[in-house]
């Protein structure tokens, strides 16, 4: 067992309270990274609040960067001392990982959500030997050491600082795969974001990255907008108004080809969806609670418009985590302009400056990069 300190929630809507556990050694399919920094994301928060099954007290936690400290005997991918951002798992035998579509893995609720290990066992215990929930998103990186699998470690390079790559793992990931990955849209053609926030204005820099001649970012915050604009987009919208569909095609003309909402507002999703020309395509990307239902004009859908869900931006993190990270370096897709520091034992303070919006992307720093 190794001594850790870690970020524990003990029921819903309760804080996060910094405590030393208990964490197992790893298995021969398990690597121990020790965490330089983790980023706060909506589902983690979405976790704390109850809103998915795996049971608190828990150790959450799914946007960390770190060195691999030790792998197991059958870990071949990386190596103690390498660089690693870590991010969701998948099992990688059923059809969707077979096809490259590893965020709609059959076992994604079982690897990233329930609390345990595939087999039900959890590597994380309280000095009285009480279980701690624990492997969330295969990683439980609100703490020092994270205890990861093989599929969910992308080796990065050690040139760059850790404390600015941990987002790269869901928030960012999600945010430019959504239009890079899902929507891979034409030059020139329009989207409209629906929430400016981590999420939002990662997709906000890939429609500029990816060429799109309308680029709007609704938000209800004026400072999230300014930034947006900043970031590439050409036009920014108040979400608050009420003729946010009539505004959108007088902009675009024909209507938008392109929505992603990550707000989970059913109002602002059929708002986007009437929006959309004939053929356009609105992407939900949000961290809405379970059985919360929407209901969309069906004559809308009908007349060829297409609306989805989407997961971890459609990537496949070997391949698009070092995509970023490359276009990060040539100056293509600033988000480092998106993040804030926090240390550690700042994590309640990190979580409202978060809620409140007064930070974009908070990150959570534990060591040195």
């Amino acid at each position: 067992m190794k001594r850790i300190t870690a970020a524990v929630v003990e029921e819903a809507g309760g804080p996060f309270v910094v405590e030393d556990i208990e964490l197992a050694e790893p298995r021969p399919d398990e690597v121990l990274v020790k965490v330089s920094a983790v980023g706060i994301c909506n589902t983690d928060l979405g976790a704390a609040a109850g809103h998915y099954p795996l049971a608190l007290p828990a150790v959450l936690g799914h946007e960390g960067a770190g060195v691999v400290e030790s792998v197991g005997a059958g870990v071949t991918k990386v190596a103690p001392g390498d660089h690693v951002v870590l991010t969701f798992n998948s099992c990688g035998s059923c059809d969707s990982c077979h096809t490259g579509r590893p965020s709609y893995c059959q076992q994604i609720p079982v690897l990233n959500a329930s609390g345990t290990r595939a087999d039900g066992s959890t590597a994380y215990t309280r000095d009285t030997g009480a279980r701690l929930s624990g492997h969330f998103f295969s990683q439980s990186s609100f703490a020092t050491y994270s205890l990861a699998s093989e599929r969910n470690v992308v080796k990065v390079p050690q040139d760059l600082p850790l404390d600015l790559l941990g987002p790269l793992g869901c928030g960012i990931q999600t945010g430019a795969g959504a239009v890079l990955n899902a929507m891979r849209p034409r030059p020139g053609q329009s989207v409209a974001v629906f929430g400016a926030g981590s999420l939002g204005l990662s997709s906000v820099m890939a429609a500029r990255l990816a060429g799109c001649g309308v680029i709007v970012a609704v938000d209800l915050m004026a400072e999230r907008r300014e930034l947006a604009l900043e970031l590439g987009a050409t036009h920014v919208l108040d979400g608050a108004r009420d003729d946010l569909t009539e505004e959108l095609r007088r902009i675009t003309g024909e209507g938008l080809d392109f929505a992603v909402d990550y707000t989970s507002n059913t109002q602002v999703v059929r708002a986007a969806v009437a929006a959309l020309n004939p053929r356009g395509t609105c992407l939900l990307g949000g961290a809405a609670a379970p059985g919360k239902p929407i209901e969309l004009d069906m004559g809308l859908i009908h007349l060829g418009r297409t609306v989805r869900g989407m997961i971890e931006g459609d990537s496949v993190p070997d391949v698009f985590i070092p995509e970023l990270i490359e276009h990060y370096r040539a100056g293509r897709f600033p988000f480092d302009r998106l993040i804030s520091h926090f240390a550690f034992d700042q994590i309640n303070e990190a979580i409202k400056a978060t809620q409140s919006g007064a930070a974009v992307k908070a990150v959570l720093t534990l060591t040195e990069s």
